[in-house]
Order: C-alpha cells, then sequence, then structure tokens
C-alpha cells in the first residue's frame, strides 16, 4: 500500500515561512515512521550464523533477511559476453591422441585426422591430409613429430619418404621397432621408383595392370621433366619413354627399372627401324637418365630395390640428408624418387592400415606439371588407402619455386595446397598476409594473431571450426630432447662459457681514472703523452 501525502501552503506566506514550513514536515515524517518489524514479531528463528547470508550461503540452509551491499557491476555487450560461463568450445572430444591444450577451452586437445573423418557433425572433416604452415623456430617439426609418436599407441604407423635433414631417422631409432633406410654417403640402399608394388584388393588383372603402368609412367615422366628443368617434354619424346617403358618391362619380367628404360632408349636410337622421329625423341630422355646410371645420381636409384618396406613397422623414414647437400635439383629429383617407392608399396588396402605419409619440405613435389598431377592424385586417393598426408611449408612463398609467375604448374600448386582442408598455422611473417587470406581464407584477426605465436602454439582449422592450441603445454622432457632441431645452435656442457673470466680479468686495465672530468682526459700508464 503507498501512502501519499499532499501538503497545502497559502498564498500570502513569504519564501522563509515556506522553507520553514517544508523542514517542520519533513521533520514530522522521518519520526512519523513505524519501527521495523523485529525477526521475532516476523515468526522467523534467530540466525545460528551472524551476517548478511547466514548458513545458506554455504550450507543451503535459510538467509538471513538483509539487503547485502554488493556494488553492481557494470561492463559493456562485449565484455559480459566474454565472460558469460559457456563460451568455451567443447573441441573435438575425447578420440584420437593428445596434442595441446586448448587455450580457448583450457582443456586437453585431442587430434586425429581418421577420427575427424568419420564425424559427421560440423566438426568431420572431408579429408584425411593436413597442411603445416609456420616460420622458422615457430614449433612445426615438434608439433607432428609428438602428433605421430603419440598416435603409434592408437595403431596408426608413420612413413618419411625423404628426411632431408636427418630429423626423422633420430625419432624411428628411438621407437622400438621403427626402421630407417639410408641412401647415399657409400650407402649400398637401392630404391626402384618403378616398382610395382603389392596388388590393389578387388582389383583384376587387366585394373591392376592399368595402374601400375599409370604410375610408373607418371612417375618416369616427372623424373625426365624435372632434370630437363625446360617445361613438359614434347609428344615424340613422351611416345619414346612410354614404348622404352614397354620394352623394358617385358625384357625385365615386369621389373623395369632406370637402367632398363635408359638401354631401350638407346637400342631405339642404334636401331630406329620404321619411325625415325621416335628415334629422335628418344635423345633428350636417354641424356636425362644417364644422370642416374652413370651421373651424379648413380648407386641409388638405377637398379632394383636392395631394401623392402616393413609394412609392420611403427615407423619407416628414408634418410635422404646424405644427397640434399649436393644440389636442390638432386634434392627434388630425390623426393620424387623415394616418394614413388613408398607409394608403389603402401597403396595396399588389404592391409586396413593407416598411416601418416609425412612430406618435409612438400613443395619439392610439385616441381612439374607430371609432378603436380601425381601429387594431386595421391592427396585425393588418401581416404582410399588410409593415409594422412601432413604437407609441411614454411611459408606459401615457397610455392614460387613451381614454376613461372602465372604459370599453369604454380598456379596448380596453391589450388593443391588451398584444398586441404585440416591446417596447423603456427607464427608467420608479416609478409604472408595477403598470402594466407587470399590462398587459404584465412580471417585477418587470425592472421594478425598468427604474427605474435610463441613456439608450440598453433592455430587448427579442423572442419568448420579453428582452435588456438599450445603443444608443449603437454610435452615431456623425453620429448622434448628427441625433437629437438637446434642441437647445432645449442652448446654442450662440456664446451664451457665462450669467455674465459680469468682472461677478462687480466685484459681489464688495472690503471683507475678519477672520478673527474681530468681524470678521464688525463693520460693512462700505458700511453704517451
Amino acid at each position: 500500500m503507498v501512502r501519499r501525502v499532499a501538503t497545502f501552503q497559502a498564498a500570502t506566506l513569504t519564501a522563509q515561512q515556506k522553507r520553514e514550513q517544508r523542514q517542520q514536515l519533513a521533520r514530522d515524517a522521518y519520526y512519523a515512521r513505524p519501527a521495523p518489524p523485529r525477526r521475532r514479531d516476523r515468526g522467523l528463528p534467530e540466525p545460528a550464523v551472524s551476517g548478511p547470508f547466514g548458513p545458506g550461503f554455504v550450507q543451503g540452509g535459510y538467509w538471513n533477511l538483509a539487503r547485502p551491499s554488493v556494488p553492481a557491476h557494470q561492463a559493456t555487450s562485449r565484455q559480459v559476453a566474454g565472460i558469460y560461463p559457456f563460451v568455451a568450445d567443447t573441441g573435438l572430444g575425447h578420440r584420437g591422441p593428445i596434442l595441446g591444450v586448448d587455450l580457448n577451452a583450457d582443456a586437453l586437445w585431442h587430434f586425429s585426422p581418421w577420427e575427424a573423418y568419420t564425424d559427421h557433425t560440423d566438426r568431420g572433416t572431408f579429408s584425411t591430409n593436413l597442411l603445416v604452415l609456420g616460420a622458422y623456430r615457430a614449433g612445426k617439426s615438434a608439433t607432428i613429430k609428438t602428433l605421430v609418436v603419440r598416435s603409434l599407441a592408437f595403431g596408426h604407423q608413420a612413413v618419411v619418404p625423404s628426411d632431408p635433414k636427418g630429423e626423422w631417422a633420430t625419432v624411428a631409432d628411438a621407437i622400438p621397432g621403427g626402421r630407417v633406410i639410408r641412401i647415399g654417403g657409400g650407402s649400398p640402399a637401392r630404391l626402384n621408383p618403378l616398382d610395382r608394388g603389392p596388388r590393389r584388393t578387388g582389383a583384376g588383372d587387366e585394373q591392376d595392370t592399368k595402374l601400375v603402368a599409370q604410375r610408373r609412367i607418371t612417375t618416369l615422366t616427372s623424373l625426365v621433366e624435372m632434370a630437363l628443368g625446360s617445361g613438359r617434354l614434347t609428344a615424340v619424346e613422351h611416345a619414346a619413354l612410354h614404348d622404352a617403358l614397354a620394352r623394358a618391362i617385358t625384357t625385365t619380367g615386369d621389373r623395369p627399372t632406370l637402367r632398363a628404360v635408359y638401354e631401350q632408349l638407346g637400342d631405339m636410337i642404334e636401331n630406329p627401324g620404321r619411325d625415325g622421329r621416335l628415334a629422335e625423341g628418344a635423345v633428350q630422355p636417354r641424356f636425362v637418365l644417364r644422370r642416374f646410371v652413370d651421373g651424379d645420381l648413380s648407386g641409388l636409384f638405377e637398379d632394383e630395390s636392395t631394401v623392402t618396406f616393413d609394412q609392420h613397422a611403427p615407423i619407416v623414414v628414408v634418410d635422404t640428408s646424405e644427397l640434399f647437400s649436393r644440389s636442390e635439383l638432386v634434392a627434388q629429383l630425390t623426393q620424387v624418387c623415394t616418394t614413388a617407392w613408398i607409394q608403389a608399396v603402401v597403396s595396399d588396402r588389404s592391409a586396413r592400415q593407416t598411416r601418416y605419409l609425412i612430406r618435409e619440405e612438400g613443395w619439392r613435389d610439385m616441381t612439374s606439371v607430371a609432378a603436380l598431377q601425381m601429387f594431386q592424385q595421391w592427396l585425393k586417393l588418401s581416404r582410399h588407402y588410409g593415409i594422412s598426408n601432413i604437407v609441411i611449408l614454411h611459408k606459401m612463398g615457397d610455392l614460387d619455386a613451381v614454376g613461372d609467375h602465372g604459370s599453369k604448374e604454380r598456379n596448380l600448386a596453391y589450388s593443391i595446397v588451398g584444398d586441404i582442408e585440416n591446417k596447423f598455422i603456427f607464427r608467420t611473417n608479416h609478409q604472408e598476409a595477403t598470402a594466407l587470406h587470399t590462398r587459404l581464407n584465412i580471417p585477418p584477426s587470425h592472421i594478425e594473431e598468427a604474427r605474435r605465436l610463441r613456439m608450440g602454439v598453433f592455430l587448427a582449422y579442423v572442419g568448420q571450426h579453428a582452435y588456438a592450441v599450445d603443444c608443449f603445454a603437454t610435452s615431456t622432457e623425453w620429448e622434448y630432447d628427441l625433437f629437438a632441431t637446434d642441437h647445432a645452435l645449442t652448446p654442450t656442457p662440456d664446451t664451457g662459457p665462450v669467455v674465459d673470466p680469468g682472461g677478462v680479468e687480466q685484459a681489464w686495465p688495472t690503471h683507475t681514472h678519477d672520478a673527474g672530468l681530468d681524470g678521464w682526459l688525463t693520460p693512462t700508464g700505458t700511453e704517451t703523452p
């Protein structure tokens, strides 16, 4: 019930009298207030716990009937959205190995490309491939090694077709059952890039023959075009290669080698037969293959394989560190040969084995149209073979080494990388902002954040969601020591300090200058006035 009071004042009162009357009314209203009812009068028990809240605050009992003096919180709508209690993301669930800590949700972040592929929600993906991009010393290699090693416990295997720095070989040596295949540097190991490989499950004779023939001619064409460095082969040269490969398959009993193809090309030149143009087209490819038979690449890929791929090994690494110091072309040719050999032996679906295929310096697999087409086909068939291709790049500018500006090769390379749905973006340089936005469709706010990421922290794009993950937050000392890539820059404990403290004391001047200006201007004991 609301009580209203009306006051009437005579018009003849002066201002002083009106003010005194208002003051008197205020005093009367103050003393006329009813006394507040006591707890006993309202039938309430006395509080067992003193204070404004009583035991209900912590024990779930009744509350003391008192108004708490808590100031109201004032904030903008943006701030309120930040402190809302339900903004933490649920992540990708708990399937797959732990890769780090989700910095947005402050929870462990699990990731497996195969689990993400089988997830049919908006957090699922349509591919098992992964693009890893970041500047030097951003933590890319250590993060991928963490993912691979922790995935071994989940039954996944790993294959590194080419290890240009010898870092993965160290990891494979530390894993029980790991296999390292070292080529170059005096090693007797040989890899035949034209190996047939296991037969695809369920494929008929005719289908299997076509698949193997296509892989062989694609690999052979890629090698020749990369070594030429002047564009694609002509129609006549391609026909000569195709004919020489077919003859090598026949003469070797379906076990062709680069040496056999080289010899067949020489036979076509010496005995042209009816088609003299085919003999002319065999000249250029034969000179290219001569590098593998008698040149700087001899003793590596020209004969039958002397090593086998252990399908039961948890990790298989082809150590090519001895070859990558020769030249960039040798590195590219080596990567194509080893990748082709690995693809020939892991493309068997009957094993039902999931494998990571780590492509260090992935741009080297895209140096020609034939190599790009083979690379694109392998990415598309990754789900079919149970493969997760991990393509590692330092920056998008690495792809500028593929073809000329505006060429078909470079556009195809950018298209292949852009189609990889899963992405791990580490710290990037400011020069990458435009390429990341235009080529990978990354929001500008994320690009700005990527420039400030510390080592081991990356932005993960999986499905329709993005995550900020700290991998090193869950790394153990064993992983730190095993995955470190800068041992050459870290002084060993027995090297001692760079500067001898005793030598510094001896070299320090013994003469003491005065504190004043004259003391600094006067000659020292070793100087002549």
